[in-house]
């Protein structure tokens, strides 16, 4: 078996496995890269051979042609929903005939008694192949699906007459009440339901949001779909339903769907559940603001008829101690002992010191240093840097502002940082003990061991945590006389203003990074 379309090395000498998956949209090409964990050829050779033997039967398999519930309705509601204009167009500029509308009121009658039977109409009033056409269903996919696509066919086919005997019903007679109107637009005549305009939402702005923002809107969308239905009209949520809604988000078990006890129950089975802690107040703030942010793209998009979930937000109790804390200069100056000279003997991998030291030294985030590649330490004349960027498998960034190059402080260098990356094997990251988490990306092991390191030397407090590093960053470096913009560059973060956004897109350079960087005296 010719293997060369499905093996190709890393730059690392790692064999990979690429795999095309089927495409629903027969346009868009896809692939499945799997890593062999292998440099040996011949080994790579025979894992190739069993993955692409199961990528067949995978493939063949009819299965995958099996479409959604959701991917159905939508497909019938838009080719419905394009021949109803034409309709309601037709009425404003000539009417239709009675016998036009005769003929419509028996076939209505028609549908209403085949839902009562069960039976299909689609042969004798659709055109299942123009349906079929105009969705651009490949032969599997329509085998697999017909018998629920023609049921939906033909209830949609029975509300879109309703809707057009509505509109002629409209232009029988006038009101005085109201100023004369004409027949009413396909706007006025149907709704988008909750599920469709979810999916347009996610699909006009998944391609700008990180995994992590895709994973949150996937999370908290789904609870609105779960709440009201996936077919509720958008019209048809009221502001009630929004304080409503509020209301059950406040009253949720935190983490629903993953504790033993609510993971299988329902919205209000798992509300019921005594004892459980409830979501904070940033959490549930985080679910409304996204509510907020759904209501006024659909109402800006015609798919809603007003926004809801505006200044909703729960208020928080204010205290005394509340976020993130710096560290004091105690605290890093026992850290760095315990992470370079490790007195106590809790420092037992060379990989969590230092990916300690680059936070406390950077001001990166966790997921930032954990999801490093070796190539991604690199130099620019006399200067080291570390290239914080999303340019590989597993990679991703919280905002186009974290893409960045961040010069090595001074200290790691003197405490042998470099020494210690060139003294690695070839391996593609940098932290390969690190497991992958969706939700956290590879930094969830350094997080956690991070806690109990701090808990073990006495220094666990709330607020306290590993981002605390970042706020140690920026502290000194506002203390120490730099420009915010700059330790912005440095951080990551978005600067701020007309002059800085649109003018100095450029940003600071490596030089100027760096000076400001020795500054920070831990």
């Amino acid at each position: 078996m010719k293997l060369s379309a499905f093996l190709s090395p890393s730059r690392h000498g790692v064999y990979y496995f690429r795999w095309p998956l089927p495409s629903p949209d027969r346009q868009s090409r896809r692939t499945v890269r799997i890593s062999l964990r292998t440099k040996c050829p011949d080994r790579a050779g025979d894992l190739a051979r069993h993955l692409a033997s199961c990528g067949r039967l995978v493939r063949d398999n009819k299965a995958l042609a099996r479409l959604r519930q959701d991917e159905m309705r939508e497909m019938v509601r838009s080719y419905f929903a394009a021949s109803l204009d034409a309709y309601v167009e037709k009425l404003n500029d000539t009417g239709l005939p009675d016998r036009s509308l005769n003929a419509l009121r028996q076939e209505l009658a028609a549908h209403e008694d085949a839902a009562e039977r069960h039976d299909d109409l689609s042969d004798l009033f659709l055109d299942p192949d123009a349906f079929r056409a105009s969705a651009g269903l490949t032969d599997a996919q329509w085998a697999e699906n017909e018998p629920s696509l023609r049921q939906e066919m033909r209830k949609a086919r029975r509300d879109q007459i309703k809707a057009i005997l509505s509109a002629a019903e409209s232009l029988e007679g006038y009101s005085f009440s109201e100023p004369a109107q004409t027949a009413p637009m396909p706007s006025q005549t149907r709704s988008a339901s909750l599920s469709a305009a979810i999916a347009d939402f996610k699909a006009e702005h998944g391609p700008q949001w990180s995994q992590e923002m895709r994973n949150k809107a996937d999370a908290y969308l789904a609870l609105l779909v779960e709440h009201f239905g996936p077919d509720r009209p958008m019209d048809q949520i009221s502001r009630q339903d929004a304080a409503d809604m509020k209301k059950l988000v406040q009253a949720l078990p935190a983490n629903r769907k993953t504790k033993p006890e609510t993971r299988d129950l329902s919205l209000q089975d798992a509300i019921a559940v005594p004892g459980l802690p409830k979501m904070g107040v940033k959490t549930v703030n985080s679910y409304i603001d996204m509510f907020r942010r759904f209501w006024d793209w659909a109402e800006k998009h015609g798919r809603a008829p007003e926004k809801l979930f505006v200044d909703m937000k729960v208020k928080a109790r204010k205290q005394a101690e509340e976020g993130r804390k710096t560290f004091s200069q105690a605290q890093t100056r026992l850290l760095l002992q315990e992470l370079t000279e490790n007195p106590s003997g809790l420092v037992k991998s060379a990989e969590y010191k230092w990916f300690t030291l680059l936070a406390l030294y950077t001001g990166a985030r966790r997921r930032e240093i954990a999801q490093l590649f070796l190539t991604d330490i690199r130099q620019e004349g006399d200067i080291w840097y570390i290239d914080i960027n999303d340019d590989g498998e597993r990679k991703s960034l919280k905002t186009p502002a974290a893409k960045r190059r961040v010069p090595i402080h001074s200290e790691l260098i003197r405490l042998g940082f470099l020494e210690w990356v060139q003294s690695l094997p070839r391996q593609e990251r940098l932290f390969m003990s690190f497991s992958y988490n969706e939700k956290e990306g590879f930094g969830r092991n350094p997080g956690r061991w991070f806690g109990t390191f701090l808990n073990r030397l006495g220094m666990k407090e709330p607020g306290l945590v590993l981002h605390s590093f970042r706020h140690t960053m920026i502290t000194r470096l506002a203390q120490a006389g730099v420009h915010e913009p700059l330790y912005q560059d440095i951080v990551g973060h978005e600067r701020e203003g007309v002059a800085q956004q649109v003018y100095f897109k450029e940003g600071h350079t490596l030089a100027q990074k760096q000076e400001a960087l020795e500054k920070f005296h831990p």
